[in-house]
């Protein structure tokens, strides 16, 4: 049973002022859910920083509840098709715990609830038209918090009208609901994942204790079956934004199959500015962790613009200039330890 009242949650664990003084009818606008499986992680002030609400959200008041205007990229009414390659298919607002830096908090637990047959089949015949996208999101909202009939029928659908399409489940259901993963479930996915286009397993891990030895079984289920798994990590104040920290977090990951993919800069949305990590300090954190970590342990820096603008890839910049010599051009570069070196045109 999730832990969904303030005071249930103060007889787990010692709740501070700020945390006790969040309005959940104030401006954040997204409620309070923290699974079971989450109770015994919430010790570490990391963790306890992603998922118990302060008081902060209220008083942020800066950014937007859309910024990437994803209300304006609407194919289907559950569809959002962003990028030309790609879409992103909002299969319920539900999630086991609900972290307080959502950039879809103006979505997420606002009991839409899950995406209906006709949805699912307006979104994959949208998809099938479009000859252009060759990529679904399977997002949310958790995916894994709709029943195994409804995950079957949703792919059942997905891969009998575009069978040609990646599916990318999006989940961070392995963290807080790890025990979701049954036999039965699996079989379903193994079974759909047999036909047409591959399936990846998109994670969320922000910290390298969330990584414990029941979610990283439940990773392990998909990769055993031929499922790649990419993380997707956010810079957080508080949670993740040291080197230590980052590069401790890459290594599990790769330990345990799992991609290092994207750290993302945390999105301008409104109640979330507390946790957001200035754009200066994370290109800091980046030059430091690339140089300890290998190119497959490496996270792409990423900033989803406001407006609609997409994402661009936030790195320190190594070609320093262009010059002559002997007659010919050549490429001035720093190293990542900071010297110098000459790349010939």
């Amino acid at each position: 049973m999730p832990i969904t009242d303030m005071r249930k949650l103060e007889a787990v664990v010692s709740l501070d002022d700020d945390e006790r003084a969040w309005d959940p009818d104030g401006p954040s606008t997204l409620p309070m859910l923290i699974s079971d499986s989450l109770i015994p992680l919430l010790s570490n002030p990391a963790i306890r920083h992603q998922f118990v609400p302060t008081a902060s959200e209220n008083r942020d008041c800066i950014g937007s509840l859309d910024p990437q205007q994803e209300a304006e990229h609407h194919g289907t009414k559950r569809l959002i098709h962003r990028y030309g390659s790609r879409a992103a298919f909002c299969t319920t607002d539900s999630c086991f715990a609900y972290c307080r830096h959502c950039f879809r908090r103006r979505f997420a637990g606002h009991l839409a609830g899950p995406a209906s047959r006709e949805e699912i089949l307006a979104a994959a015949e949208y998809a099938a038209s479009h000859k252009g996208i060759k990529e679904i999101l399977l997002t949310g909202g958790d995916l894994f918090t709709l029943s195994d009939s409804r995950i079957e029928e949703m792919l059942s659908i997905f891969r009998s009208i575009c069978p040609g399409v990646i599916l990318r489940l999006c989940t961070r259901a392995v963290l807080t609901c790890p025990e979701r993963f049954t036999n039965n479930l699996m079989d379903i996915i193994r079974r759909y994942a047999s036909m047409g286009a591959p399936f990846f397993l998109m994670t969320q891990f922000n910290h390298p204790e969330e990584l414990t030895e029941r979610s990283c079984r439940a990773v392990a289920r998909f990769v055993d079956i031929g499922i790649p798994a990419f993380n997707q990590s956010v810079l957080l104040k508080g949670v993740n934004d040291d080197e230590e920290t980052l590069i401790a977090l890459s290594d599990k990951l790769l330990m345990n199959r799992i991609k290092p993919y994207y750290l993302f800069q945390d999105d301008p949305v409104r109640g979330t500015d507390h946790l957001r990590v200035d754009i200066e300090r994370g290109l800091e954190i980046e030059r430091n962790i690339r140089a300890s970590l290998s190119g497959l342990a490496m996270p792409q820096y990423t900033a989803d613009l406001p407006d609609g603008g997409g994402k661009v890839i936030l790195t320190h910049q190594y070609l320093k200039g262009r010059t002559m010599h002997d007659g010919r051009p050549r490429y001035i570069f720093e190293t990542p330890d900071g010297e110098e070196r000459y790349y010939p045109e």
